[in-house]
């Protein structure tokens, strides 16, 4: 039998489960960590809401994100996306840097700029293991936008106070990519490692006429055989290269093919169906868009 998910229907219900007093704003709250009273009973219990969630991490704080866990310090951020798997793992010692969760409703962001934007935030789609680490100057400027969301919704809940608190956690949220991205910076080094473990994979993958048998590798399969999730890979790979994994798949077929137009009298469709296309037509259009030529041109001009 699957393993029972129990399921969070609003904040009010999250702040009860948690041990926590009643939210003072229905769609958003932030939960001081070393104020929460898990009861023994919840612990190691699979939860999901219609929530996002991002939360800091202090040292003592054992917590499972869908199947995956992380020995988290202080200073790290984890962002997880509405229907996602959240597991407390241990009980929360008392401790004052134990971390904050902000907790929000999808409705308290309909109509703003940041509903329209939200889905451009991809480290909500991350994994575990590709959290944030975060020096104390970042760590300050994040809490400095909590305690701003958390003074609205103590002190003045007003006509304003929905476009202060969004505009906050879009600041928030901005400080986050941006942070991310000096993160792709400083692992430069390891992450141009695992851009020539892909090239390598690919290369592996058409050899071995796994591109025939199967087809183009997904997005997901790839970022599998290097421990990734799509999302934060395809980050890597735009920041390392200027591509997302989806371009870099289909660069990869075009110059294959191109070596394959080049050095055999195969017909284009047997190009096509060598390189995992069921239907030839889809090939000659990417080939098309990449190269500005049919691949019957293509061959003709070279």
């Amino acid at each position: 039998m699957p393993e029972e998910i129990f399921k969070i229907k609003s904040l009010t219900q999250l702040h009860e489960v948690l041990g926590y007093e009643k939210p003072k704003h229905p769609l958003i709250s932030v939960i001081e960590v070393s104020k929460m009273q898990i009861p023994k009973e919840l612990l190691n219990m699979r939860m999901s809401a219609n929530l996002y969630l991002i939360s800091m991490k202090g040292s003592h704080c054992g917590i499972q994100y869908g199947r995956n866990y992380y020995d988290f310090e202080e200073g790290v951020l984890v962002f997880t996306a509405p229907h996602q798997v959240v597991a407390a793992t241990t009980e929360i010692e008392d401790e004052s840097e134990a971390g904050w969760m902000l907790f929000f409703h999808p409705d308290i962001i309909k109509g703003s700029s940041l509903d329209e934007n939200i889905s451009n935030f991809h480290f909500f789609d991350y994994e575990s293991h590709e959290a944030l680490h975060l020096s104390d100057q970042e760590k300050n400027t994040l809490n400095n936008c909590i305690d701003n969301i958390k003074n609205e919704y103590n002190e003045r809940i007003d006509n304003h106070s929905q476009k202060v608190i969004v505009s906050s956690l879009e600041l928030l949220l901005n400080y986050c990519s941006r942070f991310y991205e000096r993160q792709f910076n400083t692992r430069a080094i390891q992450n141009k490692d695992i851009v020539t473990k892909i090239e390598n994979f690919l290369n592996t993958y058409y050899e071995k006429g796994q591109l025939a048998e199967f087809g183009s590798p997904s997005i997901k399969y790839i970022a599998d055989q290097v421990n990734l999730s799509p999302n934060y890979l395809s980050d890597l790979l735009r920041k390392e290269t200027g591509r997302s994994a989806k371009d870099h798949v289909n660069d990869f077929l075009v110059n294959k093919a191109k070596s394959i137009l080049l050095s055999t009298n195969n017909s284009v469709s047997e190009v096509a169906y060598t390189l995992g296309f069921n239907y030839p037509h889809y090939f000659s259009r990417l080939f098309k868009t990449k190269t500005g030529l049919t691949p019957q041109e293509y061959r003709e001009l070279n």
